[in-house]
C-alpha cells in the first residue's frame, strides 16, 4: 500500500492521503476580497484529490497584508467573498477533501509590491500603510522602518487572529493554520537576527516565543473541537546557528503541540533579505524532519517535491508525514491523480473525468520534474 495515499489522523478528523496543498500567495485580492481568480484556483485544488487543501495567507487586519493584492480575513466583505469560494469548491470537492485557512500579519514585510510590480516597499504614490514588528528595524534599505509593537498593539493584533479565527469558523472551514515563518509579524519575535528587544519578548527563547505562542493559545481557544489549529513555522533562518535554529524550530513546535496543535509546517528562511538558501529537490526536508523527530507532532513541509516516489520516499521512510505540494500543483492541477496512478493507489475524482483512462498516462510523472529558478521565500 503507497504510504502517500494512507490517511492520517489529524484528531477530530483523518486526511484521506498524505497530499496537501500549501498556501500560496495570489496577489489577486481586492482589498483582501477574494476574486475569481481564487474561485477557479480553489475549485481546481477540490477536485485534484489532496486530502488537505489550505488558502492562502490572508491578513488579519488590513495593514497586515503583503501587498494591495493579497487576501484577507478582517471584515465581513471579505468574508462574504471567501464564503462564495468557499461554497463553490465544496460543490466540485471530492470526498474527504478538508479546507484550512492560514491566517497571518506580514508585520515588516507588509506595504509591498506585487511580485510581478517589483516586490519592494510601496511608495508614497503607491497608497502605502504603516508596518509593525517586534523592533523598529526595517527588512532591507530603503524599506519601511516599522513600529515596534507595544502590549496594547499586540493586544490588539491578538485580537484580530482570534476574530479572523472565528470568522474562518462561520465559513466552514476545517483546519486554521497560524502563519509564523518568512519573516512576517510572528516570525519577527521569534528571530535573534530581528527581535532587539530587552523586555519580556526579547533576549532567551522563551521571552522570543511569549507572544506567538500566546495569539496560537488565543486562537485556539477560540476554535471549536472539530476544528484543527495547524502552524507554519520556521525550521532554520539559514544562518550557521546564528539565528532561528532547528532545535528551536524543535521546541517552538513542542510548545504548539501542547498548546493544542494538530499539524506543523516546516518551511524556512526569509526573515532577512540575500541570504544563501540552498534550493533544491527536497530542500526544506531536513529541517522538517528533525522537528518531526524533536516534537512528535504530525509535521509536513514544501519546498521543491515535485515527484510521485519523492513524496512517497519522504513519508515512507518516516521523515515527514506528509507533504505540501507548492510549484507542483501549480504546474499541474491534477498532480495527486497522476502520483496515485503511479504509486498504484487509488484516488477518488469527480465522476465526469471518469473517462479518462489511467492507462493514458501510463508511465507519466505526477508532476514534471521542473529546474525550478532560485526565488525568495514567501
Amino acid at each position: 500500500m503507497s504510504a502517500l495515499f494512507s490517511p492520517l489522523d489529524l484528531g477530530p478528523f483523518a486526511l484521506p492521503n498524505r497530499i496537501a496543498i500549501a498556501p500560496m500567495c495570489q496577489y489577486s485580492a481586492v482589498d483582501g476580497c477574494a476574486t475569481d481568480w481564487h474561485l477557479q484556483q480553489v475549485m481546481q485544488y477540490a477536485m485534484s484529490g489532496a486530502g488537505l487543501v489550505v488558502l492562502e495567507a490572508s491578513g488579519v487586519e488590513r495593514r497586515g497584508r503583503i501587498t494591495h493584492g493579497c487576501l484577507g480575513i478582517y471584515s465581513d466583505a471579505n468574508e462574504a467573498a471567501l464564503a462564495r469560494v468557499l461554497a463553490a469548491a465544496r460543490g466540485v470537492a471530492v470526498p474527504g477533501t478538508r479546507f484550512g485557512i492560514q491566517i497571518a500579519h506580514a508585520g515588516r514585510k507588509a506595504s509591498t509590491q506585487r511580485p510581478w510590480e517589483g516586490s519592494g516597499p510601496l511608495s508614497t504614490s503607491e497608497d502605502p500603510w504603516p508596518t509593525v514588528a517586534s523592533s523598529a528595524t526595517p527588512f532591507n534599505a530603503g524599506w519601511h522602518t516599522p513600529t515596534a509593537l507595544d502590549e496594547n498593539a499586540m493586544a490588539h493584533i491578538r485580537l484580530a487572529f482570534v476574530r479572523a479565527a472565528q470568522r474562518a469558523v462561520r465559513l466552514g472551514f476545517d483546519a486554521v493554520e497560524l502563519h509564523s515563518t518568512h519573516g512576517y509579524l510572528l516570525d519577527t519575535f521569534l528571530s535573534p537576527l530581528v527581535n532587539t528587544r530587552t523586555d519580556q519578548y526579547g533576549g532567551s527563547f522563551e521571552n522570543r516565543v511569549r507572544f506567538p505562542l500566546s495569539v496560537a493559545r488565543a486562537v485556539k481557544a477560540a476554535l471549536p473541537a472539530h476544528v484543527v489549529l495547524g502552524a507554519r513555522i520556521t525550521g532554520t533562518d539559514w544562518t550557521d546557528n546564528k539565528g532561528w535554529t532547528p532545535d528551536e524550530a524543535a521546541l517552538y513546535a513542542a510548545e504548539l503541540k501542547a498548546i493544542g496543535a494538530a499539524y506543523i509546517s516546516v518551511s524556512t528562511g526569509g526573515i532577512v533579505p540575500n541570504l544563501p538558501i540552498p534550493q533544491g529537490l527536497g530542500y526544506q526536508v531536513p529541517p522538517a524532519a528533525h522537528v518531526k523527530a524533536k516534537a512528535g507532532v504530525p509535521t509536513a513541509t514544501a519546498g521543491h517535491i515535485v515527484d510521485a516516489t519523492q513524496a512517497e520516499e519522504l513519508v515512507a521512510t518516516g521523515k515527514i508525514d506528509f507533504v505540501m505540494l507548492a510549484r507542483a500543483i501549480l504546474d499541474n492541477p491534477r498532480w495527486p491523480w497522476h502520483a496515485a496512478d503511479r504509486l498504484g493507489a487509488k484516488i477518488n475524482y469527480p465522476p465526469q473525468f471518469a473517462r479518462i483512462a489511467p492507462s493514458l498516462w501510463k508511465g507519466a510523472t505526477a508532476a514534471r520534474p521542473l529546474d525550478f529558478p532560485a526565488s525568495k521565500t514567501s
